[in-house]
C-alpha cells in the first residue's frame, strides 16, 4: 500500500501540475490559437506572441548538447564499467555524481566568464573552414561574413555546449547500468575465442546496452530542453528564428520564463504559462519515450 501510493501519488502530481498549466494558459491559446506555435514574435501586449523562434532556440541548444554530451557520456560509462578497475572505478562513479551535484548557476557562471571566451576562437575556426555549411555561417544582413568575437558571443554553440556537460552525469549513469547488465558468460566467451577487450566491448557490452544508449540520450536530451539558469545566463534572447548557431542571439522557453515572468502582466502570464505547457508536453513525450525504450530493451528487461 505504501508503494502503491507513492507512485499513485507521484503519477497525480504530474497530473496536476499538466492539468495547471493547461488552466492558467487556456486564455492565451484561446486568443492565439494554432498561431501560437508559428509566430515568432512575443508581445502580449499587443495580442501577438508565438514561441516558433522559441521553439527553434530550445531544440538547437538541445541537439547542440546532445552533440557534446552523449560521444563523453558513452566514453565516460565504459571507461567505468569495462577498463577501470578497483579504486579507480569507485572514484570515477564518485566524481560523476559530484558533478551531477554541481548547480546550474554554477556552470552557468563558468560558462559565461571562462568558456565562453575560450570557444569563440574556435567557433570563428569553424566558421571560417565550413562557413559554406548554412548552420556554422556567421554573416550580416548583407550575406557579408563576420570575423569579430562579437559576432560569436552569446550564441546556441556556447550555450548546447554548456548545456551537453551539464547532462553528462544523467546519461553516464543510464549507460553503465546498463553496460554493467552484460553477461559475464558472453563477455568470458569473447575473451576465451581470442577477442581483445575492446572487441569484446565492441561485439557484446555495446550491443547489449543498446537501448540504454538510447535511452539515456533521450533522457539527457530531456533534460537539456528544460535547462534554465544556465542558458539564461549565457545567451542574448532574440525573437526571430536563428539558423546560424555560432551567431550571437538564441532562445529558450525556459530562458524566455524566467526573463519575462517578474514583469508579465495578467494575459502576459498566461501566455508564459501556454509556452511551459507546451515544453511540458515535449519533455514528457521525451522522457517516456525513453523510458519505454530502455524496458523494452535487451539491458532493461529482466534476465536469471
Amino acid at each position: 500500500m505504501v508503494t502503491f501510493t507513492a507512485g499513485t501519488t507521484t503519477v497525480g502530481i504530474m497530473l496536476a501540475v499538466g492539468l495547471f498549466l493547461s488552466i492558467r494558459a487556456s486564455d492565451a491559446l484561446s486568443v492565439s490559437g494554432f498561431a501560437f506555435l508559428t509566430e515568432q514574435q512575443w508581445s502580449p501586449e499587443t495580442q501577438t506572441f508565438g514561441i516558433a523562434a522559441i521553439l527553434a532556440g530550445t531544440v538547437s541548444i538541445a541537439l547542440i548538447a546532445m552533440c557534446v554530451g552523449v560521444p563523453l557520456s558513452l566514453g565516460t560509462a565504459l571507461l567505468i564499467s569495462d577498463v577501470a578497475g578497483g579504486r579507480l572505478r569507485g572514484l570515477l562513479v564518485t566524481l560523476v555524481d559530484l558533478m551531477a551535484a554541481v548547480p546550474s548557476v554554477v556552470f552557468g557562471l563558468w560558462g559565461l566568464f571562462f568558456l565562453q571566451g575560450n570557444v569563440i576562437p574556435v567557433a570563428q575556426w569553424i566558421s571560417t573552414y565550413f562557413g559554406w555549411i548554412p548552420l556554422f555561417r556567421v554573416a550580416d544582413d548583407a550575406g557579408t561574413a563576420l570575423t569579430d568575437a562579437s559576432a560569436f558571443t552569446s550564441s546556441a554553440f556556447i550555450a548546447g555546449i554548456v548545456v551537453g556537460l551539464m547532462v553528462v552525469p544523467t546519461q553516464t549513469s543510464v549507460m553503465r547500468e546498463a553496460f554493467s547488465q552484460a553477461p559475464v558468460g558472453e563477455r568470458e566467451a569473447a575473451l576465451a575465442l581470442g577477442s581483445s577487450r575492446w572487441g569484446m566491448i565492441r561485439t557484446v557490452v555495446i550491443p547489449f546496452g543498446r537501448g540504454g544508449i538510447i535511452g539515456g540520450t533521450m533522457l539527457g536530451l530531456g533534460r537539456a530542453l528544460g535547462e534554465t539558469i544556465a542558458v539564461y545566463m549565457i545567451i542574448s534572447p532574440i525573437f526571430t528564428i536563428n539558423g546560424e548557431l555560432l551567431k550571437t542571439g538564441t532562445n529558450s522557453v525556459s530562458a524566455l520564463i524566467a526573463l519575462r515572468y517578474g514583469e508579465a502582466s495578467e494575459f502576459g502570464l498566461s501566455a508564459l504559462m501556454a509556452a511551459g505547457l507546451v515544453l511540458f508536453i515535449i519533455t514528457l513525450v521525451v522522457n517516456f519515450t525513453a523510458s519505454s525504450i530502455v524496458a523494452r530493451s535487451r539491458s532493461g528487461a529482466e534476465t536469471d
